[in-house]
């Protein structure tokens, strides 16, 4: 059985927007453990859907990543990335 390892995902809101803003364009940060990147994959995938909705206040997602333990990011997925 492999280690469980910690990923860091961050839901990212326009940068232009949030710049303008003087906001850091990480709105949304959490830490997972898991097996495996792709359950962490599957997390990041979940909390951008959230994140997209419209309710949402504040500037609108844009992007989500998972960061590895080492820092090293391992999965990006923006909002041109979805399916029409």
């Amino acid at each position: 059985m492999n280690p469980r390892e910690t990923y860091h995902i961050e839901v990212l809101a326009s940068e232009d927007e949030a710049g303008a803003r003087g906001e850091d364009p990480v709105s949304q940060r959490i830490s997972v453990r898991t097996y495996t990147v792709e359950a962490a994959k599957e997390r990041a995938l979940t909390l951008f859907a959230r994140a997209r909705a419209p309710q949402r206040s504040g500037a609108p997602a844009e992007a989500v990543r998972v960061i590895d333990g080492a820092g090293t990011e391992v999965f990006r997925w923006s909002r041109f990335d979805e399916p029409a």
